[in-house]
């Protein structure tokens, strides 16, 4: 499958997800990330970098849903210099923030695909996305069951979508080449 197939899948996906958010009702107003996130994004050029970003501002909400915050309480000291305080904020405004991480992470992937739609990072950063969004999908079913009310039940069908149009674009990926040492040895061998 070509980098450009991948581009157009990842660009409808991206569409639709911004269609859907439209119409479902998020909370106005509220950043996705945080202040100390948003300054990790910007100095984070390369695309793997920040799609790890992203990855860590996901992971930070999945803590305060989870209620494991208290749990990580020595990892979380360890990142609050560089990462800031954890978000804030209900469980439906916390899942439609990593909707919305998801979002701006497949921007960010559809972005370098347009101006070098054969840079190696663009697999690399998608299946790092991809075994995220999975994780995520993976902790957030047991939950599924307690959501209440719309707003948190359309948060909730918003960020899975999301999740699984990421998982698709990088199942369609073509299977990574691992790399093999240039040694003189290996040659003569």
């Amino acid at each position: 499958m070509t980098n450009r197939l991948i581009t157009l899948l990842l660009s409808l996906g991206l569409m639709l997800a911004l269609c859907a958010i439209g119409v479902a009702s998020s909370p106005q107003g509220r950043d996705h990330l945080t202040s100390q996130e948003v300054e990790l994004v910007k100095e984070a050029q390369i695309l793997d970098k920040r799609i790890e970003i992203f990855i860590k501002a996901v992971d930070r909400r999945m803590l305060v849903i989870n209620n494991t915050a208290d749990a990580n309480a020595k990892l979380l000291k360890k990142d609050s210099e560089k990462w800031g305080e954890l978000p804030t904020g209900t469980r439906a405004q916390l899942m439609s923030d990593i909707s919305r991480i998801f979002d701006e992470a497949i921007t960010n992937i559809d972005d370098v695909s347009a101006r070098d739609e054969k840079n190696p990072l663009i697999p690399k950063a998608l299946r790092k996305l991809a075994a995220s969004a999975t994780r995520i999908v993976e902790q957030l079913k047991p939950l599924e069951g307690q959501i209440k009310g719309d707003s948190e039940t359309s948060t909730f069908d918003q960020l899975t979508e999301n999740a699984e149009s990421i998982i698709q674009a990088a199942n369609k990926l073509p299977a990574a080449v691992e790399k093999k040492p240039k040694n003189k040895s290996d040659k003569t061998n």
